[in-house]
């Protein structure tokens, strides 16, 4: 390998996709230090980008909003300054991640060596067409494993270990009061993977009660919003979080006594920070998109099952920091 390796990692979206590659950036960076790392994101998503301390740059490109002006001029200069961009970087090797036709084509656009999965291991095969090296990693494995699967094989090592994050909280929010506090991660992409908000303001109240923590509640839109609101006017000691970034949320999930949260992206981003975290699942199975299980953190339910108030109490009491 030369004295200084330059890498694109493509990984667009979601954010939880882009968390669970912090782990093979991590090894990746511990096997070859002189490598220096950018990353191809979605816009909305650059922020985790960002936040792993090994990501040199972070490049972005918006599929989202060029799809919706297809037919405007300034939509195609954005497209083609990308990839004016990427080609004048000068990559030694680009590796796509994501096996998907929305990442593998822009990683095509770098001009240089691209690896990815194989026709049976990407997400999309006809992605895999697109690649110069192809690898194959099975889909039955965690999307964290699979990462750390590709990355080795990519870069011509064994991933040994348990996975590892490499990513700090940040500072704790200037508008959070001291003492200690739970953040309430009650909202989820659609309906069934929602947890009763009865649960919820019962959850609140022992966790207020029992253990002298403040509830906070974040939200995304203003139905997420009107929710929080709603549940935190229930609970005895409730804020209802403003409107943060990525980095914001990240300091907040970070300096939290406890975590509980449904099926969002959120609740991994807690999970790479190390903090008391009951992950609930409703609608899909936590062995294929749960969190992954440490000292600090558990799944809990599972398609068609609803883990119930108590036992999100004992898997927090179970936890590592747990007081």
């Amino acid at each position: 390998m030369p004295a200084m390796m330059n890498v694109l990692i493509v990984r667009t979206s979601s954010m939880g996709d882009l968390i669970h590659t912090w782990p093979a950036i991590t090894e990746l960076k511990t096997h070859y230090p002189n490598i220096r790392l950018s990353w191809l994101t979605e816009e909305s998503f650059a922020d985790i980008a960002r936040l792993h301390p090994q990501v040199a740059e972070v490049l972005t490109l918006r599929w989202r909003s060029w799809r919706k002006r297809l037919l405007q001029p300034a939509a195609w200069r954005e497209l083609k300054a990308l990839k004016r961009q990427l080609r004048d970087t000068h990559f030694d090797l680009v590796l796509d991640s994501q096996g998907l036709l929305k990442s593998a084509i822009p990683a095509r656009w770098a001009a240089a060596p691209l690896a990815g999965l194989d026709w049976s291991s990407a997400r999309e095969a006809l992605a895999s067409l697109f690649y110069d090296k192809k690898h194959s990693v099975s889909r039955r494995l965690s999307a964290i494993e699979r990462n750390r699967r590709l990355f080795g094989l990519s870069f011509g090592y064994q991933p040994q270990g348990e996975p590892s994050f490499g990513v700090a909280a940040g500072e704790r929010p200037s508008w959070m009061l001291s003492g200690r506090y739970a953040v309430l991660l009650h909202a989820t992409s659609r309906a069934s993977k929602e947890w009763p908000e009865a649960n919820w303001v019962e959850l609140g109240e022992r966790l207020s009660n029992q253990h002298d923590m403040v509830m906070v509640l974040p939200w995304g839109n203003d139905a997420e919003k009107a929710r929080a609101e709603r549940l935190a006017g229930r609970m005895p000691a409730a804020v209802v979080a403003p409107k943060m970034s990525l980095v914001e949320a990240a300091g907040l999930l970070g300096h939290a006594s406890a975590v509980v949260g449904v099926d969002t992206g959120l609740a991994h981003l807690a999970n790479a920070l190390n903090v008391p975290l009951a992950a609930i699942y409703t609608d899909t199975d936590p062995q294929q998109t749960g969190v992954v299980e440490t000292p600090w953190a558990t799944n809990l339910g599972n398609i068609g099952q609803c883990p119930q108030v108590d036992e999100v109490l004992r898997a927090l009491r179970s936890r590592r920091d747990w007081t």
